[in-house]
């Protein structure tokens, strides 16, 4: 049996491609964005054409594809009476297409940009005599001149004036916008320099030379047959579009809903506002939304296994869509209190954007069963196994696809511990390295401190009681780093054992000083006493003692040994301590 052929090289001639774009047969799916060449750009094309150089190739797909449906609209500049269902849609090359039709064929000024992105309106000329000098680079020939076609320099002064047909002819310069019908504008430049033969042979060799180039240009093309799959069109998109925009499964999806008179973008935005009201939300994309409704959607459906890879997104009809859009929402506002309970407020302090999204579904699926205590200790289980487990950094769609359905499992009483919760393994020596909120462990000890009622040093409120009146908080050392510097302790000193969440006043209070003395300054302005002091250090796992002996050695070891203890208590299971380790 041969091999399946979706494609096919072709070669078409530069007019007939810019023809069928103003017929309305050629068109571009509506995900691609609007027009965005510059002016420079522009010029560069058209020299690249005029000497006949390579411009690339453009794909094309055909229409009439069941696997897939994209709502069409014509290239800027092209106005279609009636609508017109294209026989091609434009994947890749919409820029040189639209650019070239908007100079050729259109007739009008072109909008454009110049280098800057400032709005500016040109026309496109090519000087005559430039072109046919072998010595002048054709960059040189190429004439772009602004919406009266009047050049002016610095002063306001007119350099060069193409307003009118015969100021075109006195100076020699040929309207682009004339290439492919240029009879006419030879008639009366002929007849301007009263038929002058050595303007007549001027303009015979342009026309050989320069106006031929454009007349038989062939353009490649890379033409999609209707039977392609779905995600083997975005998957060659996104290989060969690389001056457009990156064709996301959103974007895709996009334009295949449109068909059906759906603007999933519209309805994407409104649920954004909506999630948005919950800061931890903030960070949720479009593509985290659809994946979450893909896990949920194929969830329910029997002929199809859980999963939120790429293809099965693509496979998204509108209807499951619609069924499972609010419920999703619903689920990610769910996660958004949970969240608030384990005191991870804002996008910021999440460990893991991926696991949101996992968590989201697991409310989704369970519903209001997911409200009950004996499932809230379950869940917070499971997430803080993904945290301090470090397990959803990447390649994560295989993990997402089994948690939907195992937590949802295990939480019902019909399964074992999910894979994430047995997986799920943190190394003390992780400790020494976890220096900034880039990590997730980080971000999770951190937030562990907050739940068990880590109190500030100063005020001696939960620091998220602290953070929810929107209190400069942030992880700050124990024992200060100028402190350590000058004592000779190394570079331990700077990891997530030595540091805890405090606020801003305090910190300034603690300074580069001693533990010993910026402990007595804190109660002596707080107007605290000691036993009151130790009760708050113990809210951040800090042996008291040790601060007030300035014994960092202790101190760091009987923190690390606490912070192993919450993380053992969060995860549910043991931690091999390095004894054990050693052994």
């Amino acid at each position: 049996m041969p091999p399946i052929k979706n494609f096919d090289s072709i070669s078409k001639s530069l007019l007939s491609l810019l023809q069928s774009a103003q017929e309305g047969q050629t068109q571009l799916p509506d995900f691609q964005r609007s027009w965005v060449w510059n002016d420079e750009q522009i010029c560069n094309l058209l020299v690249s054409i005029s000497l006949s150089y390579p411009i690339g190739a453009v794909m094309l797909l055909e229409t009439g594809n069941s696997h897939v449906q994209f709502k069409p609209r014509p290239i800027e500049g092209v106005i279609l009476n009636n609508p017109t269902e294209p026989d091609r849609l434009i994947l890749d090359g919409q820029q040189r297409i639209t650019s070239l039709f908007q100079v050729l064929l259109l007739e009008n000024s072109v909008k454009t940009r110049d280098s800057r992105g400032k709005e500016i309106h040109r026309w496109y000329y090519i000087d005559i005599a430039k072109a046919l000098d072998p010595n002048i680079d054709r960059e040189e020939a190429i004439v772009s001149v602004p919406e009266d076609k009047i050049t002016r320099n610095f002063h306001k002064e007119v350099v060069a004036d193409y307003s009118t047909p015969e100021k075109e002819y006195e100076h020699e310069v040929f309207p682009l916008a004339k290439i492919f019908d240029y009879s006419e504008w030879m008639t009366k430049y002929n007849e301007y320099w009263d038929y002058k033969k050595e303007k007549i042979q001027l303009f015979n060799k342009f026309t050989q030379d320069i106006i031929k180039q454009f007349e038989q240009y062939q353009v490649p093309v890379i033409l999609l047959y209707k039977e392609t799959p779905r995600e083997a069109v975005c998957q060659v998109f996104e290989k060969v579009n690389t001056g457009g925009v990156s064709l996301t499964v959103f974007e895709l999806l996009t334009a295949t809903y449109a068909a059906d008179n759906f603007e999933l973008r519209n309805d994407w935005n409104k649920r954004d506002q909506k999630l948005k009201q919950h800061s931890v939300l903030n960070s949720v994309e479009n593509t985290d939304f659809l994946q979450a409704v893909t896990l949920v959607a194929t969830l329910e459906n029997e002929n199809r296994s859980v999963s939120c890879k790429r293809k099965d997104i693509l496979k998204l009809t509108l209807k499951e869509y619609q069924k499972w859009a609010d419920v999703v929402t619903q689920g990610f506002e769910q996660a958004a209190k949970f969240l608030h309970k384990q005191k991870i407020f804002s996008d910021r302090d999440l460990p893991y954007q991926t696991q949101l999204t996992s968590l989201a579904t697991i409310f989704a699926a369970l519903g209001d069963r997911a409200n009950s205590a004996g499932a809230s200790e379950k869940l917070a289980n499971w997430y803080w196994c993904g945290v301090f487990g470090e397990l959803y950094g990447s390649a994560i769609e295989t993990r997402l696809a089994k948690d939907l359905p195992q937590v949802q499992g295990w939480i019902n009483g019909q399964g074992s511990e999910p894979d994430t919760i047995r997986d799920a393994n943190f190394a003390p020596s992780r400790l020494l390295s976890l220096y900034t909120r880039r990590s997730a462990a980080y971000k999770g000890l951190s937030a562990l401190l907050l739940r068990d009622g880590g109190c500030d040093f100063f005020t001696s409120y939960p620091i998220d009681t602290l953070m929810s009146f929107d209190e400069a908080i942030d992880i700050h050392h124990i024992f200060p780093r100028h402190w350590c510097h000058n004592n000779g302790i190394k570079s331990e000193y700077d990891c997530v054992i030595n540091k805890t969440p405090l606020s801003a006043k305090t910190n300034k209070m603690i300074g580069g000083n001693a533990p010993s003395l910026y402990l007595s300054k804190i109660e002596s302005n707080a107007k605290i006493s000691e036993t009151q002091m130790d009760d708050i250090l113990r809210s951040h796992v800090i042996n008291p003692a040790t601060l007030r002996a300035d014994d960092f050695e202790t101190f760091f070891q009987a923190r690390k040994n606490a912070l192993l203890d919450r993380i053992e208590k969060a995860i549910g299971k043991p931690i091999l301590r390095e004894a054990a380790e050693e052994a």
